[in-house]
């Protein structure tokens, strides 16, 4: 029996988890808020330009959470990548994993609607907010990759890419591998400048940003291009 004021042994191991599963949650919170001001701070100012004390102060933590949760400056940088990969993963895993899985036993036709389904997703993707800081970042690893360049394209781009390779080689059959790579370059290219070309998007249509009428515009002129280049000279 317990004595008055003193808590029994299950309830003293209750409060002892809720406390840990508290702890928990804020460490993710915390990790959750830190990784999202990086990737916006990384993606306006670059490695060398953005600091750590601003960063934690624009995120409301501490500078010593970002010791305790990625052991300093470059291990944030690559956590922030794998962040934004795995957001990626996210959005279109999915429809990656069902492409993939037929992929090698597609018929010609459906190869061509799994790889507009594809497309379009991509499309979606670059036309919302949040891809706005991922881009940032990214477009900066293209340009002068590093090591965090490997943690985005084995994380989410490669998956993509390779699925809807062997997708394309069967909607397009009299394209050699390389031609079926350099087309899948030119087909995503059309979906990724609506975000790393926005000004000059908004600029060419005469808006001031891209609403849901010229989303859904550009994404209808998206398929039926990529359409012309799938059916194009194939042998069925």
């Amino acid at each position: 029996m317990s004595l008055p004021g003193e808590a029994s042994g299950s309830g003293a191991c209750k409060i002892g988890i809720d406390a840990v599963r508290s702890n928990e949650h804020t460490d993710a919170m915390t990790r959750e808020r830190l990784l999202e001001t990086a990737i916006d701070r990384f993606g306006r100012l670059g490695f060398d330009g953005a600091s750590t004390r601003e960063i934690s102060r624009a995120s409301g933590t501490a500078m010593s959470s970002i010791t305790y949760h990625f052991g300093g400056k470059k291990g944030l940088y690559l956590a922030a990548a794998e962040h934004i990969a795995a957001q990626v993963r996210s959005t279109l895993g999915p429809l990656r994993q069902r492409a993939e899985a037929v992929s090698k036993s597609a018929t010609r036709d459906e190869a061509i609607e799994l790889l507009l389904a594809m497309l379009d997703g991509f499309a979606q993707m670059m036309l919302r907010p949040e891809s706005e800081a991922w881009s940032r970042f990214i477009v900066r690893e293209q340009q002068q990759p590093t090591e965090a360049f490997e943690r985005l394209y084995e994380g989410a781009m490669k998956a993509m890419i390779e699925t809807f390779v062997l997708l394309l080689a069967r909607a397009r059959r009299d394209l050699p591998e390389m031609e079926c790579r350099a087309t899948a370059v030119m087909l995503f290219g059309q979906a990724l400048v609506l975000r790393v070309g926005r000004a000059s998007v908004c600029r060419a249509l005469g808006c001031e940003a891209l609403g849901k009428g010229e989303g859904a515009l550009l994404r209808a002129r998206l398929r039926s291009t990529s359409l012309c280049i799938l059916t194009e000279e194939g042998d069925g």
